[in-house]
């Protein structure tokens, strides 16, 4: 089994001790994203908004990856108000086409940074990429690691 942590270069970073991504030979595991900028603010306080930069950020996180967003197979929508499901399911649907990655999506007590949905995602990549030896380009301070 080859496993390596997914770098993203140019999205927002992990707001804890966790990684964007995984990725276990052809499975890549994308934490949840959401509609945050580079610096980790919210972008928008409505869930059309928000939506769309969680999935621009998903498409991100993959994108470092080598893969795109037809290549998900499943993601968990977590929404802050179920009231926003048919808005947040709107947006999600201009991003996805046919056949849609399997989905469930439910209502949570509460975000991190208050945000209204967050998304995460399982793609599966068609070819195994080159798992090269990766340095550790990590540096760790505290319970954090930064790139």
């Amino acid at each position: 089994m080859k496993r390596r942590q997914i770098i993203v270069k140019n999205g927002p970073k992990a707001v804890g001790p966790y990684s964007a991504a995984i990725q276990v030979d052809h499975t890549v595991y994308v934490s949840g994203q959401l509609g945050i900028d580079l610096e980790a603010n919210l972008v928008g306080d409505d869930i059309v908004t928000q939506t769309r930069k969680a999935i621009e950020n998903l498409e991100n996180t993959l994108r470092s990856a080598g893969l795109e967003l037809k290549d998900i197979v499943k993601t968990t929508v977590y929404l802050s108000d179920m009231d926003n499901f048919e808005l947040m399911n709107q947006t999600y649907a201009i991003y996805f086409a046919h056949p849609y990655p399997a989905r469930t999506a439910f209502e949570v007590a509460r975000l991190p940074k208050n945000a209204l949905v967050e998304i995460e995602a399982i793609a599966v990549a068609s070819e195994l990429p080159d798992f090269e030896d990766e340095k550790k380009t990590q540096k760790c301070k505290g319970k954090y690691c930064i790139d």
